[in-house]
């Protein structure tokens, strides 16, 4: 379980620089302001997350069980869910596809996914002898 939260925050991490780079240099002419916003939110809670995971990878380590392995999930759709539904939402009127506006409901449920992994961490560390 170790390794495979090492890859796969290594490649969310890798998303994140390459989205938070192309926010910053591709997509700074031609979106706007609000838009662009939105897309920086979707790049900072994929870095959270990240962090998130590398954390449960070393907590792996001590102690690894159904909570550990619990939060990678919630944490891994989170990312997909919360940041992967900004980023296309940030992007809708440039790519033409306004019936991406339908994505909206799906932030928060990645929002409620984060939730619940942190509360499976917390729970890990309170068992953990």
């Amino acid at each position: 379980m170790n390794k495979q939260i090492i890859i796969t925050a290594s490649f969310l991490g890798m998303l994140a620089v390459i989205t938070g780079a192309f926010g910053a240099h591709g997509l700074k002419a031609v979106l706007a302001p609000a838009q662009l916003e939105v897309w920086h939110t979707a790049v900072q809670y994929n870095f959270y997350h990240v962090f998130a995971l590398l954390f449960l990878a070393v907590f792996a380590r001590e102690k690894s069980g159904g909570l550990i392995s619990t939060a990678y999930y919630l944490f891994t759709f989170g990312i997909i869910f919360f940041s992967g539904s900004l980023y296309l939402l940030s992007c809708r009127e440039l790519l033409g596809w306004n019936w991406l506006i339908a994505m909206g409901p799906i932030t928060p449920i990645g929002g409620l996914l984060f939730i619940l992994g942190w509360l499976m961490l917390a729970l890990a560390a309170i068992r953990n002898k």
